[in-house]
């Protein structure tokens, strides 16, 4: 993708800008000097009144790894590090030579605050028997790991899932430290190695997996060059993806937590979002019962035959009753099956 627009610092003059885009927010604006090497859109310097000052903006996206701390030196808020990874993706991308970036192997961590009683409750044993001062308090920092896909430890549910630490800004630590489930209240080591965890111990994402994954993120609301949907391999231009509408759902202000999603704070989609259900406009009432009411009366049961009886499957089909979610689930597996659905 090219654009040609001209620097606003420099008025007269014009520049070739390029963009390299992963998705919506993942993108990077960059030049490329007298032999071809890209450089990254960066702040300008500008003299006005006699001071020197910055003008304009970093033109790449932090989207997606933002949350993450600065893996050189954690306690700074230099963001340089992100630059770094987006000047070696669009080097990739126009098949140049890339060079190490020297904290791939280290444990992805980032950090969140003590901001709800629920990131309090983990740390009650740890206060126990602390002075007030050298206890967790209410807007501490904490750290916060980011488990590798099929990391965790046996027995766990992932979704219900998240490792939390007193912060601590020596990387050096991190391996070593008790680690604390922020559900179940238990502690964990983590370690990089291995492709997953195990009863005691959390297998970690590392900075390299997490720009591995940034770098094939899927653009899932566009299509390719065909109309179809992206996968994480598509490349080219995009272009807007045709949807259907479905059914509708009533969901609350709490959808724009949805990142979090991304960035591996929430493990679940149904975490951040409250649905409020219309009966009136619920699937039910709108797409299965009609579908239902189109099946002759004796196909339907012999379908549900033995999870459910002729009168379960008369009162069903008459409005009569709602099925419960197993139920629910064999009659869309029937009516599907059926070509009704």
């Amino acid at each position: 993708m090219r654009i040609s627009t001209n620097s606003r610092a420099e008025p007269k003059k014009q520049r070739q800008l390029y963009c390299y885009a992963i998705s919506a927010k993942r993108y990077a604006l960059f030049l490329k000097d007298s032999k071809g090497i890209p450089v990254l859109v960066k702040k300008q310097k500008i003299r006005e009144n006699g001071k020197e000052k910055d003008f304009g903006d970093d033109r790449w996206s932090e989207h997606g790894l933002g949350h993450l701390l600065n893996p050189t030196d954690p306690e700074s808020e230099d963001r340089n590090w992100i630059s770094q990874i987006w000047l070696n993706i669009v080097k990739k991308g126009l098949g140049l030579d890339t060079k190490p970036l020297g904290f791939e192997n280290r444990p992805a961590i980032g950090r969140i605050s003590v901001s709800s009683p629920v990131k309090m409750k983990p740390f009650k044993e740890l206060n126990r028997g602390k002075k007030y001062e050298d206890q967790i308090k209410p807007f501490n920092f904490l750290l916060s790991c980011h488990v590798k896909q099929f990391g965790h430890p046996f027995g766990v549910d992932p979704e219900r899932f998240h490792l939390i630490s007193p912060y601590d800004p020596n990387p050096k630590h991190w391996l070593e430290t008790d680690w604390i489930d922020e559900y179940s209240g238990k502690t964990y080591g983590i370690r990089t190695w291995g492709h997953s965890g195990d009863r005691n111990t959390a297998r970690a994402k590392t900075y390299g997996e997490v720009i591995e994954e940034y770098e094939f993120h899927a653009e899932s609301k566009c299509a390719d060059a065909n109309g179809n949907p992206c996968d994480k391999q598509t490349a080219g231009l995009l272009q807007r993806r045709h949807v259907r509408i479905d059914r509708f759902k009533f969901i609350g202000k709490e959808s724009n937590s949805m990142e979090n999603v991304e960035s591996g704070l929430e493990h679940s989609d149904k975490n951040v979002y409250t649905e409020y259900v219309d009966p009136k406009r619920d699937e039910w009432t709108t797409r299965i019962l009609p579908a239902l009411r189109k099946v002759s009366l004796g196909v339907l049961v012999d379908a549900c035959y033995p999870d459910l009886k002729r009168r379960a499957v008369i009162d069903l089909r008459a409005g009569r009753s709602r099925p419960h979610g197993k139920n629910r689930e064999l009659l869309t597996r029937v009516l599907k099956k059926l070509g009704f659905l």
